[in-house]
């Protein structure tokens, strides 16, 4: 409700449309959501990042949202990578670092400031995988699973990072609406290694492009921040095609939609929630975790799926099958198998 008496003093001119915002938020979903700037939550008088006025005059160039970046992207990965590590694993045995982003990008970037500050070994395998959207990370364990089949000795850390509301937009467009009521900061990061000890497996990964989907969510770069595009179809797409896209993903290993016990769907919002569970033909308590991110957290990007996968993995003790997936532009549906 804190965010929402911000964007009312951007985006509503009349009662009538902060009415309008108001049911919006109470209906999503969300309850709380986080983020390095702090003007979200506090009154004009007392923001920092944007002008102390109500059109937001002179509005943050990119230049300056990418400093906000470079400043907090790395401590916030350093804090997710060493909650991920604990005592178990020290960070000189890492062979290999991915760095997953599509909310900041700079050379030398996260990767190196990662290295810099968690005292990694110099000459470590890195990394970048950029401008992806909320599927990546899907990607990243992908490209994981490789390295470790490649070589059984290899430690690779995966650290997301997306910074979402750097990216704010004051034009009170459908699409920045929908943007500011979902999207939070946050950084997960996941240790895949080669050595099977113990753990979760990954079995296995399919990918596929909904073509009609192409225009309705996209992610672009402007002069005054990211801009997102997501169109209120982008759920009609996922109710109308998700399931068969998991069909022809289990065929490959040989198993039905039915022996899946658990379900780790990216929490893109209530009604993409709500379009899957539909899709497949499943009870919302089904995806109970991917809720519960939602409520906590809002949507994080490619952070989402792994703070979904962590509740799955804290609160189940055996998985006879556990089946991820996330979706990004294209609209690209990326899925993953794992069990223990």
């Amino acid at each position: 409700m804190d965010i929402l008496s911000f964007m009312q003093t951007v985006y509503a001119v009349t009662e009538t449309d902060k009415r309008k915002m108001r049911f919006l938020y109470k209906q999503s979903g969300i309850n709380q959501r986080f983020s390095v700037i702090s003007d979200y939550s506090k009154g004009i008088n007392d923001w920092k990042f944007y002008p102390q006025s109500e059109n937001l005059e002179p509005f943050p160039s990119l230049e300056h949202r990418m400093a906000i970046y470079s400043k907090h992207a790395p401590l916030l990965s350093v804090d997710a990578i060493r909650d991920c590590l604990g005592h178990t694993h020290h960070p000189q045995t890492i062979t290999h670092l991915l760095t997953v982003s599509c909310t900041g990008m700079s050379a030398p970037g996260l990767d190196l400031q990662v290295m810099e500050l968690m005292d990694l070994n110099k000459s470590i395998v890195r990394s970048s995988i950029n401008f992806m959207g909320c599927y990546a990370a899907i990607h990243a364990l992908k490209m994981a699973n490789a390295i470790c089949l490649a070589d059984k000795q290899s430690k690779v850390l995966i650290v997301c990072t997306e910074l979402c509301t750097l990216h704010f937009q004051r034009d009170a467009t459908t699409d920045n609406l929908t943007s500011s009521l979902l999207f939070g900061d946050g950084s997960a990061a996941v240790l895949v290694t080669g050595d099977h000890e113990g753990g979760w497996y990954l079995d296995d990964f399919y990918s596929e492009v909904i073509p009609k989907g192409k225009r309705d969510m996209a992610w672009e770069i402007s002069s005054s921040g990211f801009q997102m595009t997501l169109s209120g179809y982008v759920p009609d797409l996922i109710e109308e095609d998700f399931k068969s896209i998991l069909e022809r993903a289990m065929q490959k290993q040989g198993l039905s939609i039915e022996e899946v016990s658990h379900w780790c769907i990216h929490p893109g919002g209530k009604k993409i929630l709500e379009a899957v569970a539909k899709s497949l033909g499943i009870n919302n308590d089904r995806l109970k975790e991917s809720y519960e991110v939602l409520h906590d957290y809002g949507n994080i990007s490619s952070a989402s799926i792994l703070f979904v996968l962590k509740k799955i993995f804290q609160k189940s003790e055996k998985m006879t099958k556990l089946v991820g997936a996330a979706f990004g532009p294209g609209l690209t549906v990326e899925t993953f198998s794992v069990h223990n």
